[in-house]
């Protein structure tokens, strides 16, 4: 029997409402692969909802927390959701490059902006003082550098963005 490799996978990044859970359920079961929503690994772990942990460590805290379990996930022909934030912690999104393929679900600020309720209520890593607009800003640049594929997402249907990801693969 071949022994697996563990290079084969699909991490999703993205700002936070740009569709990686949903997308990433989609993409899996078309593709014949698991699930791995890390924000529910962090939660399982810890015990906590985001929100809670960012409460009590503070978004620094969280964001440790959030990298060092991304870093221990292991997987095999997985799509797999991460965090928002997983890109501010370089060592996390090293192991998760050497996972497989890293695609960056890209909006425009103003679809974000729409989709989004209340940042701390969902569990946002965001500093103080800044804005969504701040945060999409900051964070751009990041999911694009650690990207081997940036899907400019469609702001249509479900399906619309599903296959603008296969197609994304496919190249």
């Amino acid at each position: 029997m071949a022994k697996p490799t563990y290079d084969n996978n699909i991490i999703l990044i993205g700002m936070p409402g740009c569709g990686k859970t949903t997308i990433g359920v989609e993409v899996s079961e078309t593709l014949g692969y698991g699930y791995i929503d890390s924000d529910s690994v962090i939660v399982a772990r810890e015990g906590k909802h985001l929100r809670e942990i960012i409460a009590e460590k503070g978004t620094e805290g969280f964001l440790d927390i959030e990298a060092k379990i991304n870093s221990e996930l292991c997987a095999n022909r997985c799509v797999i959701a991460t965090g928002g934030s997983v890109i501010y912690r370089d060592y996390a999104m090293q192991k998760l490059k050497t996972m497989g393929k890293i695609v960056y679900l890209k909006h425009k600020y103003e679809v974000i902006k729409r989709r989004l309720g209340d940042l701390k209520k969902r569990g946002v890593a965001l500093k103080e003082g800044f804005t969504l607009q701040d945060l999409y800003d900051e964070r751009t640049p990041l999911y694009e550098k650690y990207a081997d594929i940036i899907v400019e997402m469609p702001d249509g249907t479900k399906a619309e963005a599903v296959n603008a990801v296969i197609e994304a693969l496919r190249v």
